[in-house]
Order: C-alpha cells, then structure tokens, then sequence
C-alpha cells in the first residue's frame, strides 16, 4: 500500500497532507492504455498536477475550480470498456470530470484507502475551492476538538491543566465502547513520545490529538464529506439529502433531520445550531434507525388469514434434549428456550413411568427424565409468551393404554380451552388460518380410525416414535413403503384429542391427492423427503399446497446435526423440525428466517408456492416465469470491535478477519463470494469490497455474513449474522454480528452498502451484471408452453402479442433508466434521487451560465436547459426525456395489456376442473398426460407474473417520476412547483378511466 500503514485519515487537513506529499497512480488513456504517474496537489491548492510527462509541465496539470464532479469507481466510458474491467478492482478507480466539455482524467491507484483520501479531498476543494477557506491551520476551533475540549475540562477537576492516563482512557472507551484500553493506552504514548512527553498525564492537546485518531473511522469521515456543504459537519439539509438519497427514507423533512442531530449530536453547540459532526454522524449511523433489518418486519406484517398450509412454520425436534442423542440430558430449559425463540411446532416423546405417571425423555438419556405433566405446565405457562398464533405439539407416544388416558387427563385439565379439539369441517378445502386459530394448541398425533367404536384400537406408528423405540432396543416389525411400521394401541381419550393434525402414513403423491383429508398431516425421514425432492420436486410442491408436512433429521444423525433446511422449505415443506440445542449454519439460516414476520414463528410462503394453478419446480436452476429476478449489490466497506474466535488459541491479539457474504435460497440463487484478508488493522479492518448476486426467488432467498479469522489455532469463526432478503433496507447500514449460539457481540458490527435492483435484459445475468442492455431483437421473452390439447393451445397462442408487450413496455424502461444512470456517473444500483443530485451538483460546480431545470407543472416533468449546452449534458438530457417518455408509454399502456394477461389468464382457469377429462379424450395419457398438466400450470403461472410484473412495473415508474419531483425540489431544480406527482397521476387516471366508461357505454 502507498499509505502509510500508522497514518490515519481523520480530517480534510489529514487529506491535504497526503495529496501534497502526492503518490504514484495510473492514468488510463481512451485507448484502454495505462501509464504510471506521480500525482501531487500544489502548496497552493489551486493546482493537481502530474509527472513524469511528455507534455510541457504547464499542461500536466488540472485547475481545481474547473473540477465539475469527482466519481468514485469505474464510472466513464473509458473505465467501463472491456479492455479494462477486469485489470483491477472497481474501489480502486476514480474518474475527475472537468472542464466546460466535461471531459474526464481516469485513474487507478493502489489501494481504496488512496483513492479514498484523492477522492474525499478533491470533493472538499471543489465545494470550497470559491471560499478562502484556511484547512492547514484553522484560526478558531472546530464544532468536535470545542467538545473534546469541554470533556477534558470536566474531568480536569483540580483544574491542573492534565489528567492521568487511566482517566483519559476511560473517558475514551467511554465514547467509544468497544474500543481496546491497550489500544487507547499505546496510542497515548506514540503521542507523548512524538512530542518527548512521559509519565501518567496527558495534557488537552494529547487528549484531544488521541480523541480524533482514535475515534473517527475514515470510511464515515468520508461519507460525510460528500454530503457536507459547510466544511465538517452536515447541517439539516445536507442530513435531509443523505437520508432520502443515500438511505431511500420517503417523506423526510428538515425537523425530521434536527431531530437526529438533537438525539444523536454530542456536542452542545451542535445541538443549539442543527449540526451533525462526525462523532454525531457516526452514532446515528451504529444506531438502529441505520440497522440492516427492516424495522417493518420486527411485528407481524404478513397476511395471517391464509390457510394454515400456506405457512412456514418454526419447528423444534426433540426439544427436551440440551445436546445429543445419545449423551445429552433432558432438560426443562430446552422447552422454556424454544418457545421463547418463537417455535410453534414441538415435540414431545412419551414414555411409560413410574406411578403410572407418563416421563418425557429421549433416546437413551432414560437419567433425566421429564414428568409429562410438568412439561405441560411448562408448555402452557410459555406457550403464546412470544407468539399468539398456533401451537402444534407433536405428541409421540410410547404409553401403555391406562398412562395415555393419564395423558388426556393431563391435557384436558392443564392446557384447557387452550386445546383446540373441534373436528374438522368436511365442506372445507383447506386448513383454517393462524389467525383463526390465535391462542389455540393443535395436537398432532395418531387417531382411532371412524370404523373404531371401542375405548381403545390399533393404529400405525410409521413415524419418530418407531425410530425412538428401536434406538431403545424395541423388536423392527413389518416394512410399509421402505419405512418401519409397527402397530401401536391406541386409547379413545386421547384419539379424541386430535382434530386437524392427524397423522398418517405417507404413500405417494398420487394416493395422497385422491384420498388424503386435509387435515391429514404426514411426517417424512429428512432421506425421504430429498429422494421427493429431488426426483419428484413439482409433485412435492403442488401436495404442499394443500397439506402440513413434516420433515424430521434421521435417526443416523446421533450428534443432533441439523440439515439444511432450505432443501426442504424450496419444496413447501412448512414443518421442517430443527435441533435448537445444536448451533451452526442451519439453525442461523432458521432462526434468520423466522425475524421476517415479528418472530411469531409464522411465514408465509412465496405466492408461486401457494397458488392453486402454479408451476413451480424446487430444482429451478435459472429464472422463473412471472418472478422478477432481483440484484442485490452488496459492499462490505469495513469491520467494527471484531473480538478472537472464543475457542482461539492464536498466536496474538489480533485478528486477521475475511469475510464470507452468502446466499442461501433455491438451487439457482445460492452463491458465496469472500473479501480478501485485513491483516494490519484485524479489530477494526478497511475491506472496501463490492459484489453482486441474482436473486430469482427473492421470496425464498436468506443472505449471511460469516466473519472468519485467518490467523487461528482451533477456532476460526469470529461472528455471523443471517437476514432474510425481503428485511434489507437500502443504503448506508450497520450489520450486528451474532456469536456461535446466537447472542449479539457487543460494539461488534460490518459496515456495508446495500442496493437491490431489477435484473435487465430478461435473458441470462450477463457476467459483466446489469449494465448490459439487450436491444430488442436479442430480447428474450418468456412464453407459453403447448399441452397438447388443441382448444386450450389455441386459447394461450392468441396471449403470445400480449405477453411481448408486457416485456417490451417493462425493458424499455429499464434499460432507458440505465443509459440515464451510466451518464450521470452512476451505476444502475442508483436511485433517480442520486441522478438528480448529481446533474444539480455539475451546474453548482459550473463556471458557464447554464442553467437547467425540471418543469414540475407537467405530469411527466421535462427537464429543460437555458444556454451553451456541453456535449455531456445534452447526452444527459436526451437520455432524461427517453426515460420520461418510455415510463410515460409504459404508464398509459400498462392498463390494456395487464387486462389482456388477465382475461387470458381466467380464459384458461376455466379449464382448470375438466382439462383431465379433455386431455383424456384427445387420446393424452400417462406421461404425456402429466407433462400436459404441468405445461398449462407453466402457462397459468407465466400470464399471471407477467401481469403481476407489469402492475409492479407501472408502479415502480410511477415511484420513479414521484422521485424526480421530489429530488428536483431538494436540489433546487424545480421550476412551477407542482402539487404532488400522485394527485397529478391520480386526476390523470381518473379522466382516462371516465372516458373509457364512456366510450364502452357509447358501444
């Protein structure tokens, strides 16, 4: 690295040195050609110049007031262009725009930390470069060093001048928790010793000195000088700006803004005039309104009134155990710690006691047995503490008849009307929602067969319970379908408790859609339920449609392991049953899952999943029809506090992080991509890495960050944390870690950048991502399948000129937003608020008298230029009005064609009941039978997403013009001030509607 390893970036001055003393950086030429140059800022500041040169030494060099913009990243076309891309990382570009014709200087330095400090003091001189302002040495205090100061002072009780060394390194850890003592400590002495001062007190200017080294993280110091227009600190407008560009908050006014700094500002004087400065700013960025996680989804935000069916539901295997099956004690605890984690299916396994009183236990740790009665009280004291909505509690029973009437009895009087025992409504179709079921404790179990009339019979135990007594050395009976059965007597007491989770044995898909009750639950081995998965994964998901199911981990996992249960939930699955007491990847996709919906142990499954007519295949390895692939760019910018692995015995303090970011969902969604390893400065560590991933199910995708230590003995992991995609919130955000079993590290955070946008082109991800548009002849669009029935053909061949139509109206849009971006200096991850800013931001910086602004008394807002236009910003606004006039034709049009796809889509619906008898006479059977079925599943699902997508994409250009008004408001822009964009869209669409109606009466 060109930057000094023990010098530290904390201030604008800092950034002058650095560029003063210069470094070495490549210039890339048009031609894709790179040269080495030594980069340097003049004494003066009024000059960048460069050398060695060919060029008169006059002309190697950049006036800074002709600077218009400075683009972190490979932002020109110079830097985009495929000589080039892959020769170096994109942190390590940057671009300066100068000049009336806006022409662009291209360099690659070494590090990120370089281009950092390059980029962060040529933005501070562009914006102050018109003002005389004294960097090197300020004439009056800053905001920050006035409130360390008055810290110091307070702690100087004695008023000596100084404080002793303890003192000074609590106050600091104080401001910074988390911060190492030996850390504050050593950096003291480098100070004292600088300046041949030695012993225990440190004066206000060490103090003060430390304070600013110490406690500024460069990458925020950063961050806030581009949004600052008054030197180092943000005043409610800048604040104003950054919410709503950086961290897309809607509706954010300036009190909104002085807020923040009245709550996050330290300083008093901050307070008093409405600044942030960097320490305030930092505390708002670690505090939770900049977490992660949607604060949306911390309550229940998710339709509860869908069948029970329809849900994944946070499940617990053997939840009495604290460790493994064989070794591990039973123990009341696990049940308290389940339920409390949000688990709304739990296992209870039965055995004969003593006294004719029922124990609970598992396998072999007959030691610690549970009285059943006690595990009730337990269960009903704890039951709906973190969740209102159903309970199931799956009963395995291994009781003689006069202990299982004990059972009933307990249950009867212990969890009362909590039980739910109503039977089942034969006129319905599907199970009754969590919501009408709140507060109420469903049993699953065994039930005496209707043709039973006696107090007790014989039913099947094909299930854990028969896994559980051979583990116990009970005799293997006969074999149904590959697994054990054995028979089991039954007593009606607690048949009678069963209502719409009764169990039964699984025979095959076929069976199950002719016979099978729906409130009929099966359980199926975790081996069983992949060979379904695998080799049966339409069947599976469309059974799961209707029925619970139940996937338990095989018996052969002794050490209480947990598979995956992503493999099972891609099918529908909603039970999968996880060993709570086990830590480790699977329980943290599990539990990361469940937050999504308040933790209520409720989720619901992804509407492909649900729909009675869908096609959906667990194995998808690409995208699917009617789901709009997502991007999810994520740049993990640094590491907070990172502690030792716990179970380290490495060879020092300090770490030496990387960092796994990884995606877990279905098969054409999981990926993982690592950081490179931070060895220098391992507790708080600069990665500065970005990457990018497809999303296709974003409904079913889990995303993870897994922080690892390169420089281990034993253990490795240091933290993770795992949230749901549908929980991200965009911008500038703090990543709490989680340890091993799932506590919160104190002080320990990522720091990262999240944007999700729409994948572009509708073919294939391009490797080289989302920039890449297709024209339309290489346009790729999703169509209809042929069943093989010639009326129901002819029915979605006339959807084919409809279907294209939704895609063109959608791409157009996209790839005239892109091309908008791109000239803007912008990635497509952008949103319209940061375009606008950017084209304000080039005419502040502008020495012409160029003037441009948004017409906000039209419903679709012109952008409009007065004066000598560069070649640039005539691109730019060529680019703007196709942006305009694509989403204009996309908003006018999307009306007609969603109703196309629509009446289509019911057209074909109406087939739905006979097309077995219809297939059936055009001489379809069998396989090509089946292969019909699914095409016109296929066919149903891709004309109701593409409606869906279109109806998404008419509001997201909606969205998109209601950003430009505001934006153009913000930065000044705005020409006729306009009511709102709605109220403009809303009248709008109601004379079209008016005259629709009238022109269908007049016909």
């Amino acid at each position: 690295s060109s930057m000094p390893s023990d010098r530290k970036i904390n201030s604008t001055a800092a950034c002058m040195a650095f560029m003063m003393e210069g470094c070495e950086m490549k210039k890339v030429r048009s031609n894709s050609r790179m040269y080495n140059r030594y980069f340097l800022l003049d004494p003066d500041m009024h000059w960048l110049r460069w050398e060695p040169s060919k060029k008169d030494s006059e002309k190697a060099k950049l006036e800074i007031k002709s600077i218009k913009e400075v683009r972190l990243g490979k932002k020109t076309p110079v830097l985009r262009s495929n000589g080039l891309s892959d020769q170096f990382p994109d942190e390590c570009a940057f671009s300066i725009i100068y000049g009336d014709n806006y022409e662009s200087l291209d360099l690659v330095a070494s590090t990120a930390d370089v281009v950092s400090t390059w980029v962060m003091g040529l933005r501070y001189l562009v914006s102050y470069g018109r003002h005389t302002v004294d960097m090197m040495e300020p004439s009056q205090p800053s905001l920050r060093t006035s409130w360390i100061g008055s810290v110091f002072e307070l702690a100087d009780v004695e008023k000596e001048g100084h404080i002793d060394l303890f003192r000074a390194t609590q106050i600091i850890k104080g401001l910074n928790p988390g911060m190492k003592e030996s850390r504050i400590q050593l950096k003291f002495k480098e100070f004292q010793k600088a300046k041949d001062q030695y012993g225990e007190a440190i004066n206000l200017d060490t103090f003060v000195e430390a304070y600013c080294e110490l406690c500024t993280r460069p990458e925020i110091f950063f961050l806030l000088v581009q949004f600052s227009s008054n030197k180092e600190y943000l005043d409610s407008k800048d604040l104003m700006l950054f919410v709503e560009v950086e961290q897309g908050v809607e509706g954010v006014t300036e009190d909104m803004c002085r807020d923040i700094v009245q709550k996050f500002e330290p300083s008093a004087e901050g307070r008093e005039r409405g600044y942030l400065s960097i320490d305030g700013f930092t505390h708002y960025l670690l505090s939770s309104e900049c977490h992660i996680f949607d604060p949306q989804h911390k309550r229940v935000c998710q339709d509860m009134t869908q069948p029970l069916s329809h849900y994944y539901i946070n499940s617990s295997h053997n939840a009495s155990l604290l460790e493994d099956h064989f070794w591990g004690s039973s123990d009341i605890s696990s049940y308290i710690r389940a339920l409390r984690m949000g688990c709304r299916s739990i296992e209870v396994i039965v055995w004969d006691g003593p006294d004719n009183e029922p124990v609970v236990y598992v396998g072999s740790s007959v030691a610690s047995q549970l009285v059943f009665s006690k595990v009730l009280d337990i269960i009903n004291q704890y039951a709906f503490e973190s969740s209102e909505y159903p309970l199931i509690l799956c009963l395995v029973t291994h009781c003689c008849i006069p202990q299982q009437r004990v059972m009933a009895q307990h249950m009867k009087k212990i969890l009362g009307d909590k039980l739910f025992i109503d039977s089942p409504n034969k006129e319905e179709n599907y199970l009754p929602s969590p919501e009408k079921l709140k507060g109420k404790i469903l049993l699953k179990g065994k039930k005496l067969p209707p043709s039973c009339t006696d107090a007790e019979g014989d039913v099947t135990d094909e299930e854990e319970g028969l896994e559980m007594s051979q583990r116990v050395g009970t005799d293997e009976k006969d074999q149904l379908n590959g697994l054990g059965c054995k028979t089991l007597r039954l007593c009606r007491e607690l048949s009678d408790l069963v209502s719409l989770c009764k169990s039964v044995q699984f025979r095959d898909f076929e069976f199950s859609k002719r016979d099978q009750k729906y409130w009929e639950i099966c359980s199926f081995n975790e081996v069983d339920a992949n060979k379904f998965a695998n080799e049966f994964p339409e069947e599976f998901v469309c059974y799961n449609k209707r029925f619970l199911s139940r996937v338990y981990p095989t018996p052969m996992r002794i050490d209480a392991s947990n598979m995956n249960p992503q493999d099972f939930w891609k099918c529908g699955c909603q039970i999968v049953a996880m060993n709570y007491q086990t830590p480790g990847l699977m329980m943290d996709l599990n539990l990361g899952w469940f937050r999504q919906n308040g933790n209520c142990g409720y989720v619901l499954r992804p509407a492909i999943m649900r729909e009675e007519v869908s096609y959906f295949s667990a194995n998808a390895r690409d995208s699917l029809p009617g789901v709009s692939a997502q991007l999810l760019h994520i740049k993990v910018i640094s590491g907070q506090n990172l502690p030792k692995p716990r179970g380290s015995a490495a060879k020092g303090d300090v770490v030496e992080p990387y960092i796994y970011v990884e995606i877990h969902g279905i098969p054409a969604d999981c990926a993982e991509q690592r950081t490179k390893t931070v060895s220098q400065n391992g507790d708080n560590p600069i990665f500065d890495e970005s990457f990018e991933f497809q999303i296709n199910l974003p409904e079913l995708a889990v995303l993870r960050f897994v922080v690892l230590d390169d420089d281990y003995i034993g253990d490795e992991f240091i933290g993770q944390y795992t949230i749901p995609f549908e929980c991200l919130q965009p911008g500038y955000r703090h990543v709490p870690l989680q340890s091993l079993t799932g506590e919160f590290l104190p002080n320990t955070t990522l720091f990262i950048h999240v944007a999700i946008t729409n994948r572009r082109g509708g073919g294939k991800a391009h490797k080289k991502g989302i920039s890449v548009r297709k024209s339309r002849k290489a346009r790729e669009y999703t169509t209809t399948k042929t069943t093989g029935i010639k009326v129901v053909d002819e029915l979605f061949r006339a959807s084919t000129q409809p279907l294209r139509e939704a895609t063109d109206l959608r791409e157009n849009v996209q790839n005239a937003m892109v091309s908008f971006k791109e000239l803007c200096g912008l990635t497509p991850a952008a949103n319209m608020k940061q375009c606008i800013l950017t084209v304000s931001t080039w005419l502040m910086n502008s020495e012409r008298s160029l003037r441009v602004t948004v017409d906000l008394s039209e419903t679709y807002p012109t952008m409009e230029a007065q004066g000598v236009v560069p070649e640039l910003l005539r691109k730019v606004l060529n680019a703007y009005d196709m942006m305009i006039q694509t989403s204009k034709t996309l908003i006018e049009s999307a009306d007609v064609v969603y109703s196309k796809l629509t009446q289509a889509q019911r057209a074909g619906l109406d087939f739905h009941e006979d097309l077995h008898r219809i297939g059936g006479k055009e001489g379809l059977k069998g396989r090509k039978l089946q292969k019909a079925m699914e095409s016109y599943a296929w066919n149903i699902t891709v004309l109701k997403g593409q409606a869906d997508l279109l109806k998404h994409a008419k509001s997201e250009a909606l969205d998109t013009l209601r950003q430009i008004h505001y934006a153009a408001q913000s930065c000044g822009l705005s020409k006729n001030g306009a009511a709102s964009p709605q109220l403009q869209l809303k009248e709008m669409m109601m004379r079209r509607k008016i005259r629709r109606v009238r022109s269908e009466t007049q016909v």
